[in-house]
Formats: C-alpha cells, structure tokens, sequence
C-alpha cells in the first residue's frame, strides 16, 4: 500500500458506525478533514445517534468525490467500519455489493456475509488498550482505513488526526494511527 494521495474519481460512500463513546463522529469528522483540507478532495459528513449519552448506537456517514457533492446522504456504502455488535447487526446487511468491511474484532461477532465483500478485521480495542487508553481506538481504525480502504493518504489522515486531537495527546494518537495503519498494511499483504 501507497501512502500517497489514493482518492478516485467518483463518490465514495463510508458508514463509521458504533456505540456512543467509541469517537464515531470525531472519526467521520478527521476523515472529511482529511479529504477537504490535507487533500484536494469534498466531503460530507452527516451523523446519526440514539438519545443516550454514552452507549447508544451512533454512525457517521462520510460521503467523498472528487467532484461536488449533491446529494450528503450515504445510501449504500462502498466502506462499512463496524466498532460494535450492535452496529454489525443493523448496518451490515445494507452495503454495496463490492463493499470493503472493517471490524473491530473483539466487539463484533456478527460479520457481515454477503458474496463480494471485503472483509479485514482488527483487534482495534486490544490495540489501543495496549497502547495505554482504551479511547483511542478509533484512531486505530482511522490508521486501519488508511490502509485497507483506499480513500485518503497517509499523510492526509496523519495531518487531520493532529489538526483534530487535544494538545498534549499527539504521541498516544500517532502511535494508535501507526499501529492501526500497520496491522491493515499486514492484511494486504497476507491477503496477496
């Protein structure tokens, strides 16, 4: 995997979904940022969570082209990212028939089977656990996205975690970034 610019012409249509809590919309938020202002691309993001505060199921949805942008719903995505059971049960079943699947594996046991999908999995959780704060898992599969899905750079990500994140948290949230870019660079190749 490239970590130059990878967008393609045409629309791009990406589902973050979770639990609140798990940073889904600030994942939808970094990636548009990434597209719109790290790279020359437009995004935008619509979100979507239960009445809780934390713990209710919550999505993102992050439409990208190269051209403008009529229409800001996600319809049927070309990218799923499943961070929670409960999201893989309601989202899964609805993605395009060519759809790249990422899942968080330790929170989601249900795996979207439909024929043609692109299936990668991380121990997202796990990693960021390891790391030291259970939080930054999304940046994990910010990292992962980067890798597997092909819609923005590396550099372009990097640049929009950094512009997005507390000061005083750059080395936890690089380091969650890497990890997670790394493991999905590991499942290319595995998968060649």
């Amino acid at each position: 995997m490239s970590e130059e610019a990878t967008l393609k012409t045409g629309r791009k249509q990406i589902r973050l979904a979770g639990f609140g809590g798990q940073g889904i919309v600030l994942s939808g938020m970094i990636l548009g940022k990434a597209i719109t202002i790290f790279e020359d691309g437009n995004a935008v993001m619509t979100q979507s969570y239960g009445p809780e505060a934390r713990g209710g199921a919550c999505s993102a949805d992050v439409v990208i082209s190269d051209e403008r942008i009529n229409y800001p719903r996600v319809t049927v995505p070309d990218v799923l990212v499943v961070m929670a059971e409960e999201a893989a049960r309601t989202y899964g079943p609805n993605t395009a028939d060519d759809a790249i699947v990422l899942v968080n594996e330790r929170l989601v046991k249900t795996i979207p089977d439909k024929p043609g999908l692109t299936v990668y999995t991380i121990p997202a959780t796990d990693i960021a656990e390891e790391l030291g704060r259970a939080i930054v898992a999304n940046i994990v599969m910010l990292g992962f996205i980067t890798a597997t899905a092909d819609v923005v750079s590396y550099e372009a990500m990097k640049q929009a975690i950094l512009d997005s994140i507390p000061a005083g948290t750059e080395e936890l949230n690089l380091a969650a970034f890497q990890a997670g870019f790394d493991h999905g660079a590991i499942e290319l190749m595995n998968e060649e």
